[in-house]
């Protein structure tokens, strides 16, 4: 059966599991593999860039709602200043920590950036990060899992239904389709990002 948005998914999901009585349940099976999608994915169809405005004496920037895993970070201006990542140990002993100036560092806690030297104005920052795709619901038919990694989210699906099932037989077939989909998925991606750049021959002496 193809499946081309979230109603098909779910009439997918109950023919691969040959059940009729699960019309309540499979949404929680599909929320649950795009939530696995989401922490074990990272591919350049998750991108998304963002700008927002730093305060005054304020080290702390909230992440954007939907953030999973930064990229890149900068602060705009001409030319752009790249701002690097310190882990928050590092960053707390960062003496910049406690000084006002044009952002150096930046680390995560909880749902914000923090930044050392912290701004002494306004700046405006460039985000580069892999968002967690709207989930699928009856008002979104579709997001990036679904029109891209089919597959993925359906075997995904599948697995989550495991616990409300008990002792599927079929349940390692689809953990194999699941890891085997994700790795053509990452290997995929990856592939496409370097494909473009040519290759070097290094020589080294001795």
């Amino acid at each position: 059966m193809a499946y081309t948005n979230y109603t098909d998914l779910q009439a997918s999901v109950a023919s691969y599991l040959g059940r009729s009585d699960l019309t309540s349940v499979i949404p929680d099976f599909i929320r649950f593999a795009e939530t696995r999608l989401a922490r074990e994915l990272r591919t350049r169809l998750m991108l998304k860039s963002a700008t927002a405005p730093t305060v005054a004496a304020d080290a702390r920037v909230a992440l954007p709602t939907d953030f999973l895993e930064i990229r890149d970070l900068f602060v705009q201006g001409n030319p752009r200043m790249p701002v690097t990542y310190l882990s928050p140990s590092a960053f707390t002993r960062d003496a910049r920590a406690d000084e006002s100036g044009l952002p150096v560092f930046y680390t995560v806690l909880a749902s914000e950036f923090q930044f050392a030297p912290k701004p002494d104005t306004v700046y405006t920052l460039e985000i580069l990060y892999y968002a967690k795709p709207t989930v699928l619901s009856s008002t979104t038919a579709s997001n990036v899992f679904l029109a891209n990694y089919p597959d993925a989210l359906l075997y995904g699906s599948l697995i989550e239904a495991e616990p409300y099932l008990i002792n599927d037989a079929r349940s390692n077939t689809w953990a194999t389709l699941y890891d085997r989909a994700i790795k053509n998925i990452s290997d995929a991606d990856q592939g496409g990002e370097y494909s473009g750049i040519p290759l070097q021959m290094k020589l080294t002496s001795r």
